[in-house]
């Protein structure tokens, strides 16, 4: 029992090790580093290629052509260590309105999307947004919370199941698996979606695009959508909440979009 709990906290004790501790975008404090950049653009990679197997790619070139154009108009803006990466844009022919971006510069957008983003500025929106995620190095963050959990959960388990059965250290891994889901993974989730608005909005605005777009989408966004679960078991944030900083934010950052559109940053992907 000795021997079992002791390889399970030294093997929690090298993850944690080889974690960091560093600074979002917005000055919020992350734990990264559980794999590597490279890893993470190789997973980004292979989730992509996974995507276009599954999902049949939309045969329309102008809506193509008008979804790369945004994302090239935003991905200008993004420091020379992320334009190296040489984006990746897919169009996916899915009634869904989503779109998702992949560490290794791998944008999906599905063309369920153009019911709530009905023209350029909202469609930035969506896409600034999911762009946001990846240069505030969310996979990263969410994988190693994850990790760390998991682990976490092992450590517990075996301790209990030593003592009192594998029943009650399977029980406990259950519940204290639900637990990390309510109190620590979906907190720091919403906590990710509000920084992604933030980010995104930033990047749209300088790349010219008016960040109000990202205003009316969300309000496309809740209009086109029913119920919800309660906010605390969401991982996006409060929709009147997050249209309200969303307004905020816009009316802050048109004097950005204002400079942009003065020094040629004038998207017309139309």
């Amino acid at each position: 029992m000795k021997a079992r709990a002791l390889l399970l906290a030294l093997a929690i004790s090298s993850a944690i090790t080889a974690c960091a501790t560093t600074t979002s975008p917005t000055g919020r404090r992350q734990v990264v580093g559980a794999v590597s950049e490279a890893q993470l653009a190789e997973l980004g990679a292979k989730a992509f290629a996974e995507a276009k197997a599954k999902t049949p790619q939309s045969r329309d070139s102008r809506q193509t052509a008008y979804v790369r154009c945004v994302v090239t108009s935003i991905v200008r803006q993004l420091p020379s260590d992320w334009q190296r990466l040489g984006w990746d844009v897919a169009l996916f022919e899915d009634p869904e309105a989503n779109a998702f971006a992949l560490p290794g510069g791998k944008v999906g957008v599905y063309t369920g999307i153009f019911k709530v983003a009905r023209n350029q500025d909202q469609l930035a929106g969506v896409i600034a947004h999911e762009i946001g995620h990846v240069v505030s190095h969310h996979h990263d963050e969410r994988i190693t919370r994850q990790m760390e959990t998991q682990t976490g959960l092992s450590i517990i388990g075996a301790l209990l199941g030593s003592r009192y059965g594998q029943g009650v250290a399977d029980t406990a891994q259950q519940v204290g698996g639900v637990a990390a889901q309510g109190l620590f993974l979906l907190p720091n989730s919403r906590a990710q979606e509000t920084e992604a608005d933030v980010v995104g909005q930033q990047l749209m605005a300088k790349a010219g695009f008016d960040p109000n777009g990202a205003v009316v989408l969300w309000q496309n966004m809740a209009a086109a959508g029913g119920s919800r679960p309660p906010e605390w078991l969401s991982t996006h944030p409060d929709p009147s909440s997050r249209l309200r900083e969303l307004q905020q934010r816009a009316d802050g950052l048109r004097p950005t979009m204002l400079a942009a559109r003065a020094s040629g940053n004038t998207p017309r992907c139309q």
